[in-house]
């Protein structure tokens, strides 16, 4: 008797989950659906998007090597031509090394005012990430060393000749250079002199920066 009892509430329990679920069904059938389908296009999106990621950047690294295999051929115009596409089309960071590479070539040709142009171009862009942003603007104002102004290097440079900017020193360089080409050489002095004075300078900055006040000295004009 008890396990026909037994056996009754079993079947009692298991229709009225099934009630249950039939129920539930009923009022939430849809939304379960949808849900459902949901899940299923947001993981085919995830999985397509990565594939789009991961094959367009390969698509634009394959792209920028070429561009540079031209370059290193000598065919800077076809270089400059692969580099613009890539400006266009390149994906993630290529298109701005793209920019950059291209500035570097016409400075090679000897398009100076075009390059500098570049690079101070891509020096000002604030949606660049910043030590792309600073490498341009130092490559303007070497460039500006012998081709502008010293107004002009400051204007692209003093801004990263601070003590807590890792460009400080090469910053600080271009400047001193400018200013003694200007003829600035108190200013010329003062520049070389903070190189010296950093510990933290790269030895090569330091070196040629007291070889400058070196010949500073020497000529007593500072």
């Amino acid at each position: 008797m008890a396990n026909q009892d037994d056996s009754f509430i079993r079947e009692v329990n298991e229709e009225l989950r099934s009630d249950q679920m039939k129920a539930i069904w009923t009022r939430f059938g849809g939304l379960i659906v949808a849900l459902a389908a949901l899940i299923v296009l947001g993981t085919v999106g995830k999985v397509g998007y990565d594939y789009w990621q991961e094959t367009s950047s390969s698509q634009s690294g394959d792209a920028f090597l070429a561009a540079l295999n031209l370059a290193r051929e000598n065919k800077s115009d076809e270089a400059l031509a692969a580099l613009t596409a890539l400006e266009k089309d390149g994906y993630g960071s290529y298109p701005v090394l793209a920019r950059l590479r291209s500035a570097t070539l016409e400075a090679q040709k000897g398009e100076t005012d075009a390059a500098i142009t570049a690079f101070s171009e891509i020096g000002n862009d604030t949606r660049i990430p910043p030590a792309l942003r600073d490498a341009a603007r130092l490559r303007a104002a070497y460039l500006l060393v012998d081709h502008g102004t010293y107004e002009q290097v400051s204007s692209e440079v003093e801004q990263l000749a601070v003590p807590q900017n890792t460009m400080r020193h090469s910053a600080r360089e271009a400047l001193g250079l400018s200013a003694y080409k200007a003829g600035d050489f108190a200013k010329a002095k003062s520049w070389f002199q903070q190189i010296t004075d950093d510990t933290e300078s790269p030895r090569g900055v330091m070196g040629r920066a007291q070889m400058m006040l070196d010949v500073i000295a020497a000529s007593g004009k500072a």
